[in-house]
Formats: C-alpha cells, structure tokens, sequence
C-alpha cells in the first residue's frame, strides 16, 4: 500500500528534461522589446482596476503580467548556484520592479480620482497569511513549470500571488503622497517575490537538479544562512501584522455580540454604534432618558463580560425625553408654544407626521385642564407613528400626554387625570406620561 501510495505521489514521469528547464527559466526572465510593453501595459491595467475598484480588470492584469519570469529564475539560480543567472534574474526583476512604479506613479498622479477603495486597502496591511498564499502558489507554479502538466495552474498562480497589485498601490503612494501605502504595498510585494523565489529553491532541490557551477561546501552554507535571514526578515513582521488581524477580528466579534445585547438598555434604545477596531472603541448613542454615571459603570461591566475589559466606552444622547417635553426651567416658552398651536382637524392631518400636532379644535387642551387641575403647569400632546418590522403591517397612530405640574401630583390625582383625559380624547392608545423636577412617572 505505501509502495503504491508513492507511486501514486511520484511527479518523475511528468518532469521535463533539465535542459528544457533551464532554457524555459532562461527565456522568461528578460525584460526587453514586447515583454516590457506587455508588462507596461498590465501595469496600467490594474492601476485602472485598483482605481475604478474594478476585481474582473485587476484579474485581467494579473494574467497578462510577466512578473514571475525573474522571481523563477532567481529561485532557480540559487537552488542551481548559477550566480550568472542569478544576476541576470535580479537585474531584470530590479528593472521590471522600476518600471511598474514609474508607470503606475505617473498614473496615479494624473488621475482624477484618488479615493482608496477596498482594492487598494487590500494591498496594505499583508499577514501571514498572504506568506502562505505565496508559497503554496510558488509552489504550484513552479510544479508547473517543472512539468510537462502546464494547462492552467500558471495563470491561477498569477491570480493567487498577485504580483501586479503590490506594484500599482505602492505606485498609488508615491503619486498620492500617501507614504504608508507604499509601504504596505511594497511589503506585500516583497514577501510574494520571496516566499515565491523559495518555493522554487524548494522544488528545484527536491527534483535534484544539476548544479551549474564548482561551489565549496563552506560556500553553500553561507548562501544558506543568506536565505534564512532573508526569509526571517520577511516573516517575522508578517506574523506580528498576522496577530493583530486575528485580534482585530475577535474585538469586532465581541463587540458585535455586546451590541447586540445592549440594544435596549433600561428603557432607552440604542440608535447607533460605531466600533474602533484600531482605537479598540465603541460609541453608543442612546435614544430616551439621558444615561446615569451608574448606567456608563454597568455598561462597562457588561462589555468586560464580553471579552471587552480594555475598550473605551463613548456615550452620546441621540433624542432624550428633554427633546420632547422641553427643560422644566421653560415653562413660559412653553406655554407660548401651546397656545401658539391652535390648529385644524384638516392642518393635522396635512402635517401628521411632525412630532407636535394637535388633534382637536377648540379651546386649548391646556387651558381645559388647567380647570379641572389647578397644578397642572404645561402639558405637551403628541400622536407619533409605531411602525412594525412585519411585513404588511400598517403602522399604528398612538396618542401621548406629557403632564407637567409646579407642586407635583399625588398619584391618586394622577389617576384622576389619566380618566380625564382618556374621556376628553377618546384614544384607546393614550399613553400619559408625569414630569416632575427631571423625574418621569407612569
């Protein structure tokens, strides 16, 4: 069975001569004539793309590139100790690497819109997990190039490297003048170009090919050491950036789950939040009564439950009861206002979706209860719209009454104008609600 399962593992019969090899990792390095215009041309392609956000026209441009010719050949060159071909393979990606800056520098400099889409963000904050994307993909394309099963694993590589993208986003920092997207960009690039060259050094010694040139053993360690650090260098900060993605990714899990639980706090409802990933800070932005230091205190307790013991917690009042009734301090204004709003059964409804209506014709309602309550100091009448996530439900037109008195309610003279105005305005969804000194009572 193992004897079979090797046989089964075995890539000797579809491996090309290492002369066809040599020659094919030989012709595709050179940057000259056609294969700079086609290099030059992609280059622009997916700058178009990056700019436009366009994944089809990046795709495109990642096809058409030849940017894996030199990355090849230095592998191989290494894995082979052809330092002739080694310097001909740096020299050409070196320049290849030039002339897609230059071109995509220049594009980006002229270019009217410079908004950072998601393509571009992509490209700036490489992890190790884009390490392994380039190994693996190394690997396969050079299987391919090894073999004699070409099909289509050398454009699926293209499109799983990535090689262009890096190139145009440091170009989009430069010419932008956004200097850590050059950075990130080229970092992206720089790990692709050599977890890619080592996949090839990998390959290239597990088939055993020739070595091309009489190299001591001492040399062959040193070379060695070389790879390692270079390859040290490149992953360390991938992993470190790998972490922080990891840690990010927990945070906005733990905070979507607190939210959540939070969307109704002790009779107020959670407008809108905004999560800070890189800050590790959530806003939350409350509609009803304004939150107590002892409401922040428990908040802060639910989000350490959460996983949250470090995030900053931001509080702001969206629309508060004050929005509705008006500051007790007002009382004159307010009456001003109530008096002010002798409107029509027909102004009403013309008007029916604004906060303050009134839905009766006459004397002032708080003139009438004023009558029957001597302490009743202003009063504020509402009829909002409940509307129901179901499907097909009609909203539902509700009435609302603020009672506000200057030497306070005793709650059986509450009753008495609850039955008062449940008679007066003949609203089955009356809802009446007592203000006294920022106190509210039901």
């Amino acid at each position: 069975m193992i004897t079979k399962l090797f046989r089964y593992l075995s890539i000797s019969r579809d491996t090309e001569s290492f002369r066809d090899i040599h020659n094919a990792v030989e012709s595709d390095i050179e940057f000259k004539g056609a294969r700079l215009w086609i290099l030059i041309f992609a280059i622009v392609l997916a700058s178009v793309g990056l700019n436009t956000n366009s994944t089809a026209v990046i795709i495109g441009a990642m096809l058409i590139s030849p940017l894996m010719g030199p990355i090849n050949g230095i592998g191989y060159s290494i894995a082979t100790y052809d330092f002739v071909l080694l310097r001909r393979s740096i020299k050409h990606l070196s320049f290849a690497i030039a002339a897609s800056l230059v071109t995509s520098t220049l594009y980006f400099a002229v270019s009217p819109v410079s908004s950072a889409y998601s393509e571009l963000l992509a490209r700036t904050s490489p992890t190790i997990y884009d390490v392994l994307i380039a190994l693996f993909g190394g690997l396969a394309g050079t299987m391919s190039l090894t073999t004699k099963l070409k099909g289509n694993v050398v454009p699926g590589v293209a499109i799983a490297t990535a090689l262009m993208p890096p190139l145009c986003t440091a170009g989009y920092g430069i010419g932008t003048g956004q200097f850590s997207f050059f950075f990130g960009a080229f970092y992206l690039f720089t790990i692709n170009t050599v977890f890619i060259g080592l996949s090839t050094v990998i390959v290239s010694q597990f088939l055993k090919f020739p070595i091309r040139s009489d190299i001591a053993e001492a040399q062959k360690k040193r070379i060695n050491r070389w790879i390692t650090a270079v390859m040290l260098v490149t992953l360390i900060p991938s992993i470190y950036f790998g972490y922080i993605l990891v840690e990010k990714e927990r945070f906005t899990e733990n905070a979507d789950r607190f939210v959540s639980a939070v969307q109704f706090f002790r009779g107020d409802y959670l407008l809108r939040n905004e999560i800070d990933t890189d800050k590790r800070k959530i806003t939350l932005i409350y509609a009803g009564r304004s939150l107590t230091p002892e409401s922040k205190v428990e908040l802060q307790k639910r989000a350490a439950s959460f996983g949250l013991d470090d995030v900053t917690l931001s509080f702001e009042q969206g629309i508060s009861f004050a929005d509705i009734t008006g500051e007790i301090t007002e009382k004159e204004k307010m009456r001003s206002q109530l008096r002010s709003l002798s409107i029509t059964l027909d102004d009403s409804r013309r008007i029916r979706d604004s906060l303050l209506q009134r839905a009766y014709t006459g004397q002032p309602l708080l003139r009438e209860i004023r009558a029957v309550f001597p302490s009743v100091s202003s009063c504020l009448f509402a009829e909002p719209y409940r509307f129901s996530v179901e499907d097909g439900k009609e909203p539902r037109k509700l009435a609302y009454v603020v009672i506000s008195s200057s030497d306070g309610l005793a709650e059986s003279e509450r009753e008495k104008v609850k039955a008062w105005l449940r008679a007066r305005l003949q609203n089955d969804t009356l809802r009446v609600v007592f203000e006294q000194g920022g106190n509210l009572f039901r």
